[in-house]
C-alpha cells in the first residue's frame, strides 16, 4: 500500500485520515489572529494547520505590483489582498514555535524557490504545492531536492497535466500525495467528482481531498470513500474580507468534520473480517435462540422432532444445527427446557493434558463453583469478585478440596458496584475514595482465603479512567490519581497487579471511553517508578492498538518485564472483547514467539466460557497450546529463512 510519512505520521489507506487546517492568508496578515486560528484546530483535532508563503516580487511583474489594476479584474481584486496580507518572517518564525508548543505539525505551501528555502529554515516536514503550481516544474524540482514529502493540489489542471507532474516527480525518486480539488471558492456540489479520486489512486501514491465548498458533509463522505488526506479552510468568521474565507469552515463547523471524520474512519473498519461485538454479545444471549428439550429425555432415547423447541436464551445449541439433532440418541439426562449441547451431537471437549502449554493456567471461577473447574487439573483458580462477595462470609468449608491441590491463587477486584464503577483515577475526590474502600476489602478477603493456596496470591485491579461520551482532558490529573490510590493501599502479603484497559469498554451500556492505561509505554512509565507489576489482558490491547493504529506486538514487547499474569483471548475492532481464540485478529503463534519463556500464570478469559462446565476454556487452552508448540517448533527466524 502506497504511503508517505509527514513527522510521526504515516498517511495512506491503511491508516486514520491526515487532517489539515488550511489558514492559509485567512489570518488577514494578522499575526495574533494566525495564533487564534492554530489554537481553534488544535482543539478541533487536526494533525497540521497549514499557511501560505510567497514572495510577490519573484511572482508578478512589476508592473502588476505597482498597478494591479493593469491586469484582468480577478488580479485587480486579489494581488491587493496578497501584498496586505502576508506576514513577515519574524511572525512565521513564531508561529512554528507556536505549533510545536501546541503539539500540531506546522505545514505551508512554497509558492516560489525563495519562500521553499526560507521554509527549510522552519524544518517543516514536508511540502503543499498548491493547484496553481502542479505545472510548475521549476519550483517542483526544487522543492524535490529538499528531499521532503510533497502534498500536490490538483485543482484547476487537466488530467494529462497531472499525469505528466507524477512522471516528472517519480523520476526524481519523489515521495508525494496527489489532494483531489476544484479550485473555485466556494466550489459548487455538482461540480466536486468526488469519485474521481479512484482515477489518482492509479498512480500508486496516496490520494485525499482538498475541499473548498460549503459545509462538511463532503469531506466527511470524501473520507468515508478512503481520502487519506481531508484539507480544508478554517476562519473566524465567513463574512470576513478576503478570497477564502467565504469557501472556509468556522471554528463550530470545522470541529464537527473533524469528529465525524474521525467516527467515519472508525465506522469504516478493515473490511477484512466479520465479529461480534460486546454489546451484541450480550443482546444476542439474551435475544437469541436455543435448541432445548420440550419434556424429559432419558439416556438411549432417540431425539425427534417433537422432542426439541426453539427458546431463548441461547445458551446451547444453534437452531442451525437442527438437521444434525434429529436422530440422534440421548447419551444423558437432558430435562425440559435444558438446551441441547455439542455433547448431544457426539463432540465431546477435553483438555490434552499431555500437551498443554507449560503455563500454571486456570480458569476465571466463583466461590459456589469452582470445585467444577477441579476436574480439569487446573493449576491455579481466579475468583472474579463481585461487591456482594466481599461483604458476605465466604464459604471456607467449600476450599476442602483447594486444600487438597497445590493451586495458585488470584483474584480479580471487583469493577463495579451498584452502578458505579471502580475508579481509583476519578476525578471526584469522594468517588475516588469509595473505589478505594472497595480494593481495600477485596485485598483483605484474598488475604484471608490464601491459606488455602499455595504462593503469595495476586490482586487484579482494574484502574478506572472511564468517562461516558467524552473523553477527559486532564489525563496527567488521572494518573496523579491513580499514583495516590496505590500509596493508600495496603497490599502487603499480596502481589497486586494494575489491569490494562480497552478503549471503549462495555459498562451498563452508552459510549464509554478510557483515558488512561492502554498504551504501552504509559503503563511502562507509571508502574516502573513505584515498583508494580501488571495483568495484561491481550484483547484489552489488541482493541486499544487497532483504535491508536499502533503495533500489538511492537506494544507487547515494551511490557514484557512487567507482565506476572495473563488473561487471553482474541480481539477485533474497537470493541470485539473476550472472543475465542482464532476467532479475532491476533497472530498467536507470533504472540507466543514475542512472549518468549514467559512462565507465569495465565487464564483463558474468554466471554461466557465458564459456561458447560468451562466449555469455552476449554477450547481455547487447547488453541493457544497448538499455537504455542507451533511457535516452539518454528522459530520467526527459520521461517524467515
Amino acid at each position: 500500500m502506497p504511503e508517505i510519512r509527514i513527522g510521526d505520521r504515516l498517511i495512506g489507506d491503511k491508516h486514520p485520515p491526515y487532517i489539515i487546517a488550511e489558514i492559509g492568508v485567512n489570518h488577514n496578515g494578522i499575526f495574533e489572529l494566525a495564533l487564534q486560528l492554530i489554537d481553534v484546530a488544535v482543539d478541533a483535532g487536526v494533525d497540521a494547520v497549514k499557511f501560505q508563503k510567497r514572495n510577490l516580487d519573484k511572482l508578478y511583474a512589476k508592473k502588476y505590483l505597482r498597478n494591479a489594476n493593469a491586469g484582468e479584474k480577478t488580479l485587480r481584486y486579489l494581488l491587493p489582498i496578497l501584498q496586505r496580507v502576508e506576514l513577515s518572517n519574524e511572525s512565521f518564525y513564531k508561529i512554528a514555535d507556536y505549533c510545536l508548543e501546541k503539539d500540531v505539525t506546522f505545514l505551508c505551501s512554497a509558492f516560489d524557490t525563495e519562500s521553499a528555502d526560507f521554509l527549510e529554515t522552519l524544518d517543516v516536514p514536508a511540502y503543499k504545492v498548491a493547484s496553481a503550481d502542479l505545472t510548475n516544474l521549476p519550483l517542483l524540482d526544487h522543492l524535490v531536492h529538499k528531499k521532503k514529502p510533497l502534498i500536490l493540489s490538483t485543482g484547476m489542471s487537466r488530467m494529462e497535466e497531472v499525469e505528466f507532474t507524477v512522471d516528472f516527480l517519480k523520476e526524481r525518486g519523489a515521495e508525494f500525495a496527489l489532494l483531489h480539488c476544484n479550485s473555485t471558492y466556494p466550489a459548487a456540489f455538482e461540480d466536486l467528482n468526488l469519485r474521481f479520486m479512484d482515477q489518482l489512486r492509479r498512480f500508486d501514491v496516496p490520494v485525499g481531498y482538498s475541499g473548498h465548498e460549503r459545509g462538511i458533509a463532503v469531506s466527511t463522505v470524501a473520507s468515508a470513500l478512503g481520502a487519506s488526506i481531508i484539507e480544508r479552510h478554517l476562519t473566524l468568521d465567513r463574512t470576513m474580507d478576503g478570497p477564502d474565507h467565504a469557501a472556509s469552515l468556522e471554528p463550530q463547523g470545522f470541529g464537527k468534520m473533524v469528529r465525524d471524520i474521525h467516527q467515519v474512519d472508525q465506522a469504516l473498519g478493515t473490511g477484512e473480517e466479520k465479529f461480534i461485538s460486546r454489546g451484541e454479545i450480550l443482546n444476542r444471549e439474551v435475544l437469541a435462540k436455543s435448541l432445548v428439550a420440550t419434556r424429559s429425555i432419558q439416556p438411549g432415547e432417540t431425539i425427534t422432532a417433537d422432542l426439541v423447541a426453539v427458546k431463548g436464551p441461547a445458551l446451547g445449541l444453534s437452531p442451525q444445527k437442527y438437521p444434525e439433532l434429529i436422530g440422534r440418541n440421548a447419551d444423558r439426562v437432558i430435562e425440559e427446557d435444558e438446551p441441547f449441547l455439542d455433547q448431544d451431537l457426539g463432540i465431546k471437549i477435553a483438555l490434552d493434558l499431555e500437551n498443554v502449554l507449560p503455563m500454571d493456567y486456570g480458569f476465571t471461577v466463583r466461590f459456589l463453583d469452582f470445585q467444577d473447574m477441579l476436574i480439569h487439573q487446573p493449576r491455579m483458580l481466579e475468583f472474579h469478585f463481585t461487591d456482594q462477595d466481599l461483604d458476605e462470609p465466604y464459604p471456607g468449608e467449600n476450599f476442602t478440596e483447594a486444600d487438597e491441590h497445590p493451586l495458585k491463587l488470584v483474584v480479580h477486584a471487583p469493577e463495579f458496584w451498584d452502578r458505579s464503577l471502580v475508579d481509583l483515577c476519578s476525578l471526584d475526590e469522594g468517588h475516588r475514595l469509595e473505589s478505594l474502600a472497595l480494593m481495600q476489602k477485596a485485598i483483605d478477603l484474598t488475604r484471608e482465603i490464601a491459606p488455602h493456596f499455595v504462593g503469595i496470591p495476586k490482586v487484579i485491579v482494574h484502574p478506572g479512567a472511564m468517562s461516558l461520551d467524552h473523553p477527559i482532558s486532564d489525563r496527567e490529573a488521572l494518573y496523579d490519581n491513580l499514583h495516590r490510590s496505590v500509596d493508600e493501599l495496603d497490599f502487603e502479603g499480596v502481589e497486586f497487579l494494575l489491569e490494562n484497559l480497552p478503549p471503549h469498554p462495555w459498562y451498563f451500556g452508552g459510549q464509554w471511553l478510557t483515558n488512561a492505561f492502554m498504551d504501552a509505554n504509559e503503563i511502562r512509565d507509571f508502574i516502573v517508578p513505584l515498583g508494580l507489576d501488571m495483568c495484561y489482558d491481550t484483547s484489552h490491547h489488541k482493541l486499544y492498538c487497532n483504535w491508536a493504529k499502533v503495533d500489538f506486538y511492537d506494544q507487547l514487547k515494551v511490557l514484557l518485564p512487567y507482565i506476572r499474569h495473563l488473561h487471553l483471548s482474541d480481539g477485533a475492532g474497537l470493541d470485539g472483547e473476550g472472543l475465542q481464540i482464532g476467532e479475532g485478529t491476533i497472530d498467536w503463534v507470533h504472540f507466543f514467539r514475542v512472549l518468549g519463556d514467559y512462565r507465569g500464570t495465565m487464564i483463558p478469559e474468554i466471554w461466557r466460557g465458564h459456561q458447560r462446565q468451562g466449555e469455552g476454556f476449554i477450547i481455547a487452552i487447547g488453541r493457544l497450546s497448538d499455537a504455542y508448540f507451533e511457535a516452539l517448533a518454528k522459530p520467526a527466524s527459520i521461517e524467515k529463512g
